[in-house]
């Protein structure tokens, strides 16, 4: 029995020493935390402001949620200590080399908030042991919410290239591209062959690129930089200029190869100082609600729509019986509109950067760039021009059901099967029932000849629509589902309301 007993202390003991070295394992810090000391725990600037504020925590005064500022903070880890002052607007994590280690190129900048940011090169040193930085220059973008990174085959032989695309402090649109010559380290291995700024959208055309290529057999053909500008020439402040660069083998550099006139719309001058006044404010207004897409012919193509919702810091993209939703992260002015980063909801990885330009006062020119750090599908195109929906509530005419374009919002309450449905003439709903309160926003709106509602509850991304059908005190609402075909009825009765007597 003693030697029993002794054997039961020893095994605890055994236990009790496992448990401590698990302890002590789990609480040790990381090689690279270790060198790190908290003055230089990473700084992330916020999105939208002009000056870094630290550190982005949770639940204080910040424009993440805590899940985003997570996956931000994963997203923006640098694999070195921060400089004094040094605060992170963008990082690219990737294997440059082909030596199955990750490099990292991070943009930051120390110092005032309007300085450009630097580009720097960070890349795993074996003689030292540790990643550390290699090379640093500075680019044009200057603005935090708009900064990107990507690595493209721009030239078409298979080298890395660096895109950098962002806004300056003259809210200028701005790229920077760097190529990769060798597998080195060092700065002069990542010459700049691009670097543009102009008061309009710059896009990187896409060449084709046949089976050869893609089989590794053959080079491609490089792609095409296409810049947008103010025409000086003209009194029209929407007519622009529209420049392209080719890749040109004897300089390495791209260089302009021609320019075209773009004649915007001959609309009332007035109204589009204002709605480009500088403010962002303004032009967000002009834009909030649904807008539909506009084919080559000039007729509308109902297979895709946008709602812009800057009230709730929302964007949804509808195609192909699908829903998109991105939270709107930040806003920056334009000389023709506004420039728009933003990620998906559901995918903080997936992050979408929308430049919106004023085509007509009651059209806009849309131009989306993909920021994808995850393989999945997101091919489809939302470039081109849109119209916005007009909004419809009932008039005069309502009691045959006809929809007319007045305002997305009323003064209302109605009683039925699916609650109390009281609106306010702001834009905000409640429903009461049996089961509690919910609270949201809402707006009506004609597509396709009938009246919609759509509720959106709370801060989540859920939304109900309903076909909406006035007849004198009464509201029947319909459930459906808007897809590229139009709009369809979801299973369920009609739910008639009518206003309390």
């Amino acid at each position: 029995m003693k030697t029993l007993g002794k054997q039961k202390i020893l095994l605890i003991a055994a236990f009790v020493a496992v448990a401590g070295l698990i302890v002590a394992l789990i609480r040790r810090p990381a090689p690279e935390e270790a060198e790190r000391s908290p003055a230089e725990t990473p700084r992330f600037i916020v999105p939208g402001e002009t000056a870094p504020r630290g550190e982005m925590e949770p639940g204080g005064d910040s424009l993440l949620s805590a899940a985003e500022y997570l996956a931000r903070r994963e997203a923006l880890s640098a694999k070195v200590p921060l400089l004094p002052g040094e605060t992170i607007a963008a990082i690219l994590t990737e294997d440059l080399n082909g030596d199955l280690l990750d490099e990292q190129i991070i943009a930051s900048r120390s110092g005032a908030a309007e300085t450009p940011f630097n580009i720097t090169y960070i890349a795993f040193d074996v003689k030292e042991g540790k990643y550390r930085r290699f090379w640093s220059v500075p680019v044009s973008a200057a603005r935090p919410g708009t900064v990107s990174l990507s690595i493209q085959d721009i030239i078409g032989n298979r080298s890395n290239c660096l895109v950098v695309t962002g806004m300056n402090e003259s809210e200028q649109h701005t790229l920077t591209i760097f190529r990769q010559n060798a597998a080195g380290r060092h700065e002069e291995n990542w010459p700049v062959i691009a670097q543009i700024s102009i008061d309009g959208a710059i896009t990187i055309r896409e060449s084709s690129r046949g089976q050869a290529y893609r089989m590794g057999q053959a080079a491609g053909p490089s792609h095409t930089i296409i810049a947008y500008g103010r025409n000086p020439a003209s009194d029209n402040i929407l007519d622009q200029i529209e420049i392209t660069y080719q890749y040109r083998e004897q300089t390495g550099r791209f260089g302009e190869t021609g320019r075209v006139s773009v004649p915007g719309s001959q609309i009332e001058q007035r109204r589009v100082r204002e709605l480009l006044s500088g403010r962002s404010d303004e032009f967000e207004r002009f834009i909030s609600g649904l807008w539909y897409y506009v084919g080559p012919q000039g007729t509308l193509d109902s297979r895709q729509f946008i709602y812009f919702d800057p009230q709730n810091r929302e964007l949804i993209f509808y195609t192909d019986e699908t829903q998109q939703v991105f939270s709107w992260i930040a806003s920056s002015v334009t000389r023709y509109g506004l420039y728009v980063s933003s990620h998906n909801v559901s995918v903080t990885t997936l992050r979408r950067s929308i430049d919106i330009e004023l085509e007509s006062l009651s059209g806009i020119r849309v131009r989306v760039r993909e920021d994808v750090r995850l393989p999945i599908n997101v091919s489809d195109s939302w470039d081109g021009s849109y119209r916005k929906a007009e909004y419809a509530l009932p008039g005069d005419g309502a009691a045959s059901g006809a929809a007319l374009p007045v305002t997305p919002w009323i003064e209302a309450v109605y009683d039925g099967a699916l609650g109390k449905l009281v609106l306010d003439a702001a834009g905000n709903y409640e429903l009461i029932t049996g089961n509690g309160v919910i609270r949201g926003t809402y707006a009506f709106f004609s597509l396709a000849g009938k009246t919609l509602l759509e509720l959106r509850p709370g801060p989540v991304s859920a939304r109900d629509t309903w076909l909406a059908v006035f007849m004198e005190e009464t509201l029947t609402l319909t459930r459906v589902r808007i897809g590229t075909r139009g709009i369809f009825p979801l299973p369920g009765e009609p739910i008639p309301l009518t206003r309390p007597n």
